[in-house]
């Protein structure tokens, strides 16, 4: 019992205060905890820089910096539409979607109307449209309820729940056909295979003469054959018709037969008779045949002898 008795009175004497001699006897325990502190203090630093300028961290707030308002961008959730974001706030809190509170729903949804405004990012209208639709039911939620022979007694709330379970229902059906495998649907794998039946043929073991002989014979018979260079004759209809009015200008008839040049082949010939069945046409020419089988003559009209420039179409 007495030896317990000192224990307990062991335990229960407070600790003695150092002394500040014991503590100049020691001091290299307290410049190593303030080194340690120091240290860990810079770690902290090196590793959470302010900034990183050209390679450099920067560890603290330059006083004369200046960023420009427009120079923040800010990068938010992009919603699909006004259903998408209620649904977002309504599955953010754990509501349930039967039994919406709908003022705290309808300030939230206006606060992320107005930043979008103060943001300068384009909203769809859309977007105003389902926040009237809401200030509507909010409303209609706050004024009293009288009841009357034609009022229906329904929920204001109704129409904007059906919506939302509808578009919940379409958003999980199409989350559903995005997990889906994507192989075989949207990309398939390539195959380069050997086809089946393919017979790898060796070459057949044929003596250098051989070859020499058949390339001998590739090469005279390639002689056989002349290359030449087909190039499409430039006869213009236009240019053959002013031709034929100069060489009629001046003059009485003339023979049919002369406007045309044998050196030109039939390329030639068929281009001059267009031309003078055009001017004909035009009523530029006057032909002229005495009988059936008759030579056929040709000469300008009197009231084209003396113009330069016949339009012709």
């Amino acid at each position: 019992m007495e030896h317990r008795e000192e224990e307990t009175e062991t335990l229960a004497r407070p600790s003695r205060p150092r002394r500040p001699s014991e503590e100049r006897e020691n001091p290299s325990s307290q410049e190593d905890g303030a080194m340690a502190l120091e240290t860990a203090s810079a770690g902290l630093q090196q590793e959470m820089p302010f900034a990183v300028v050209q390679g450099a961290p920067l560890l603290t707030l330059p006083q004369d910096l200046y960023i420009p308002p427009d120079a923040l961008e800010v990068f938010l959730d992009a919603f699909e539409g006004p259903l998408d974001l209620l649904l977002y706030l309504i599955k953010r809190q754990n509501l349930d979607i039967l039994d919406i509170p709908i003022a705290e729903i309808t300030d939230q949804y206006m606060e992320y109307v107005e930043l979008m405004r103060e943001l300068r990012l384009d909203l769809a209208a859309e977007y105003l449209v389902m926040a009237a639709m809401l200030a509507e039911i909010k409303s209609r939620m706050l004024l009293p309820r009288v009841e009357s022979e034609d009022d229906e007694g329904g929920d204001p709330r109704a129409e904007l729940i059906r919506r939302l379970q509808e578009y919940e229902r379409f958003k999980q059906a199409a989350e559903d056909l995005d997990a889906l495998p994507r192989l075989e649907r949207d990309h398939f794998p390539v195959h380069a295979g050997i086809p089946p039946g393919f017979l790898q043929r060796t070459p057949p073991d044929v003596d250098l003469r051989e070859l020499l002989v058949a390339l001998r014979g590739v090469l005279a018979r390639a002689q056989l054959f002349t290359s030449h260079r087909v190039e499409k004759e430039s006869l213009s209809l236009r240019e053959r018709m002013s031709q034929v009015m100069e060489r009629l200008r001046g003059r009485s008839f003339t023979e049919f037969t002369a406007l045309f040049d044998v050196a030109e082949g039939r390329a030639g010939v068929v281009v001059t008779f267009l031309a003078t069945l055009e001017l004909t046409k035009s009523s530029v020419l006057e032909l002229v045949q005495n009988e059936p089988f008759a030579p056929i003559h040709v000469r300008l009209r009197e009231s084209n002898q003396e113009s330069d420039d016949i339009a012709v179409a």
